[in-house]
């Protein structure tokens, strides 16, 4: 049996980031929004996303920092854009539990946005605990865990142009380079 089986091709991904960006543009035609990408997932995804969007918009970083038992976010770096009466697009890489997105959420609203939308590359639907809106979702994964295209392990593996299912993390564990011997021929 496989220890990584790639999931998602980079064709398939492009693809479904030029579908969500002809969605995004059609949707904000006359405005101007800002996509906030959160930091470090997300910034695959915004890059592509952003390259293809036929329209005049901005965009920003913001991350978070977890803490505590209950894995409490915190904002450990925010956006410099004011965004009291824009309309923000929040970017992300994955939507799992929902509890990130929805404190995402409190947060821009609090903040006096026009709207907030979210785009997301990935959405863990069957872990939800909190539901959320996503209005742009590129695609529905299972439980696996996931490498590439901006998700990574202890920092590794972001910059994979495709998605790859880890089926056994020990494996990785024991032998952090055997992803890339197979992904990057070394």
């Amino acid at each position: 049996m496989a220890d990584f089986v790639e999931v998602v091709e980079a064709s398939s991904i492009l693809r479904r980031v030029e579908d969500l960006a002809a969605r995004i543009s059609d949707d904000y035609e006359g405005k101007e929004p800002v996509l906030v990408g959160v930091l470090f997932g997300a910034l695959p995804f915004l890059a592509d996303l952003a390259k293809h969007l036929t329209m005049s918009c901005e965009f920003d970083f913001l991350a978070l920092n977890r803490f505590g038992e209950g894995g409490r976010a915190r904002i450990a770096m925010d956006t410099e854009t004011p965004l009291e009466g824009r309309h923000v697009i929040l970017v992300e890489d994955i939507v799992d539990t929902g509890l990130t997105l929805s404190f995402l959420h409190r947060l821009l609203e609090a903040r006096d946005v026009a709207s907030i939308a979210t785009a997301t590359l990935l959405d863990k639907a069957a872990r939800r605990i909190v539901e959320v809106p996503l209005e742009y979702r590129g695609f529905e994964v299972g439980d696996e865990f996931l490498l590439g295209y901006g998700l990574d392990w202890q920092g590794r593996y972001r910059n994979l142009s495709s998605l790859w299912a880890v089926l056994n993390l020990q494996s990785l564990t024991d032998d952090p380079d055997r992803l890339a011997r197979l992904t990057y021929g070394r």
